[in-house]
């Protein structure tokens, strides 16, 4: 058997340019320096946070950190939480949020820890004007309701977390398709939140999906795409005999 040659390996996919993808990539992370760093890249359009990735950047006091943040991005759009898991204060904390800045989200989870629903709270904030991000939606009916409650209100967007979604085994691909269905007016975006792996932008993009998600990990791998694979074989194989060098490893009493 003749082994493939590297025309073979070349005659794959051929992967769209990050510049030319429909779907927007928004940076997702609480590290104010790299989120910097991200701004001078035309590809990244907005930029989303939440409590869990600032406690990991070590974010001490939250609203510094917005008011840092928009001085820097003043000029595209950034989601924020609310914090309090008490309807009525999420509301008066949501309503002090978007005045941050003109390009503020605020986001809404789907429901508190008790479970219940935030969607009169969603469609109250949305009617009023205030940028909403519903985040946390994991199933097509929160998805269905959202939408409703945010018809006829102010620009807005649904996180569905596909990447967790995918770690119960269950294909996100579907479901984002079928909820995209489900966002009838223009000013509603739907968000596809929590990436695993680079792949997700190009099924995201090639689903339809407006937004997704993704962290500076995935980002620096965007020099990867469309790689040859023969080429990527050989770094691999270059790597596992640097760090074998490196670490100092012997087999020489081997028998």
């Amino acid at each position: 058997m003749k082994p493939a040659g590297r025309s073979s390996q070349a005659a794959g996919r051929r992967f769209t340019p990050v510049a030319d993808l429909k779907v927007k990539l928004y940076a997702d992370g609480a590290q104010v320096a790299e989120m910097l760093e991200l701004r001078a890249k035309p590809f990244i359009r907005g930029f989303t946070t939440n409590p869990t990735l600032m406690r990991k950047a070590g974010v001490n006091d939250y609203r510094q950190f917005a008011q840092e943040v928009l001085a820097a991005i003043p000029d595209r759009p950034i989601s924020f939480e609310v914090i309090s898991d008490d309807l009525a204060e999420m509301e008066r904390q949501a309503r002090a949020i978007a005045t941050w800045g003109r390009c503020v989200f605020v986001k809404i989870p789907i429901t508190n820890t008790r479970g219940r629903p935030c969607y009169e709270l969603i469609h109250r904030l949305s009617h009023d004007g205030i940028r909403v991000n519903v985040t946390a939606v994991l199933t097509l009916e929160q998805v269905e309701r959202a939408a409703f409650a945010l018809r006829g209100g102010a620009p807005s967007n649904i996180s569905v977390f596909a990447g967790r979604i995918a770690d119960t085994g269950r294909d996100p691909v579907p479901m984002v398709t079928k909820a995209l269905g489900m966002l009838d007016e223009p000013q509603m975006e739907l968000i596809w939140a929590s990436p695993r792996e680079l792949l997700n932008v190009f099924q995201a993009d090639a689903a339809g999906c407006h937004i997704i998600t993704i962290t500076g990990d995935l980002l620096k791998k965007l020099d990867l795409v469309g790689k040859d694979l023969v080429e990527l074989s050989l770094d691999t194989v270059k790597m596992f005999r640097d760090d074998a060098v490196t670490a100092g490893f012997t087999l020489k009493d081997v028998r």
